[in-house]
């Protein structure tokens, strides 16, 4: 004989909620919806109510009713990378607080054919807008031949009036790297560079080139490194080979990382023999021996600013303003010996 049918839990839907929470369902779908006319104790009760019931809100049903999925869209690359990473995590955090989900496409190389790909993926999931988290210009260049009508934020590395982009001004924070060594006393200081096609790389290196020439220091053309500590070490076996400088500025952490390695390899000292500074200020910076000098981006605030400016509060607009990074002094600069 058959076994009777076992009936399956039925999931609390949004009048479940309102029955416990002692209110109408509308009042359930305005706090879903982030109303600011509910009272902050009565969305409180809802909330409780919601985590009571464990209730999940339908999303495509809502996508109906409002003509929002509450999703953010995020095109990004080289998310491996400490910058990337941690203005994710941000965004992430900021976007869930304020009822969103993130939905992520990660481009490998910034080819037309992938950006264009990345962002149908993006469009094709009908996310309320689109923040872009991309090293080479050829990815925003391509954005505005597309003509795209979902809001979006972009990140640049120097000031404008776009309404919808955010600034790190990095040739700032490149100059101050500099100059700190510059008023040391150093006066043969090397700049180990990011990749040519990557907005960052090329920033920090006109801000290195323009803080020496301001001061009419001799410059010799930076070296294009790769952002690894790998790279950094063999870039700084070669630079030490001859013992032409004294101070390395180099455009992240990993790179410095891998250039006070070289030191070590040839018994050189630092600061003593060889004054070193990064770029980032990852969160080992500190952790190294010496610890290391690094220029400071806030990259979590930079992911807040980036979801309250596609989303901004009800009577709050974001103003888009620079960021300035600041430059954290450690361990390893110091003024360069006599010889």
């Amino acid at each position: 004989m058959a076994s009777p049918r076992t009936q399956q839990p039925r999931s609390p839907s949004i009048r479940d909620v309102a029955r416990v929470a002692g209110v109408s369902h509308q009042t359930v779908s305005r706090v879903l919806n982030n109303s600011d006319a509910i009272r902050a104790e009565t969305k409180d009760r809802v909330l409780a109510a919601m985590e009571q019931l464990q209730y999940r809100p339908n999303r495509a049903a809502r996508a109906l009713v409002t003509s929002r999925t509450h999703t953010i869209g995020v095109l990004t690359a080289q998310r491996s990378h400490y910058g990337p990473a941690a203005t994710m995590q941000a965004i992430e955090d900021a976007a869930v607080t304020r009822g969103y989900s993130v939905t992520t496409a990660n481009i490998a190389a910034a080819t037309d054919e992938a950006v264009r790909d990345g962002l149908g993926h993006l469009l094709d999931q009908d996310v309320d807008g689109i923040i872009v988290i991309a090293p080479q210009q050829r990815v925003f260049d391509l954005i505005e031949e597309l003509g795209m009508r979902t809001p979006y934020v972009a990140l640049r590395t120097s000031g404008g009036d776009e309404r919808s982009t955010l600034f790190i001004d990095q040739m700032e924070g490149a100059r101050l790297a500099t100059a700190h060594l510059l008023d040391l006393g150093h006066e043969y200081v090397r700049h180990l560079a990011g990749p040519q096609d990557w907005i960052e790389a090329e920033a920090r290196m006109q801000g290195f080139l323009r803080e020496m020439s301001d001061r009419d220091m001799p410059v010799v053309p930076p070296i294009l490194g790769d952002w690894t500590a790998d790279f950094g070490y063999h870039a700084g076996r070669e630079l030490l080979r001859y013992r032409d400088c004294t101070a390395i500025f180099c455009s992240n952490d990993a790179m410095a990382l891998g250039v006070m390695h070289a030191a070590r390899s040839y018994g050189l000292d630092v600061p003593g023999d060889l004054s070193v500074v990064g770029y980032d200020d990852i969160p080992e910076a500190k952790h190294l021996w010496p610890p290391l000098t690094t220029v400071e981006v806030d990259f979590p605030e930079l992911g807040r600013r980036c979801v309250e400016l596609l989303l901004p509060s009800e009577g709050h607009a974001l103003r888009p303003v620079d960021l300035v990074p600041q430059l954290v002094v450690r361990g390893s600069t110091g003024a360069p010996r006599r010889r």
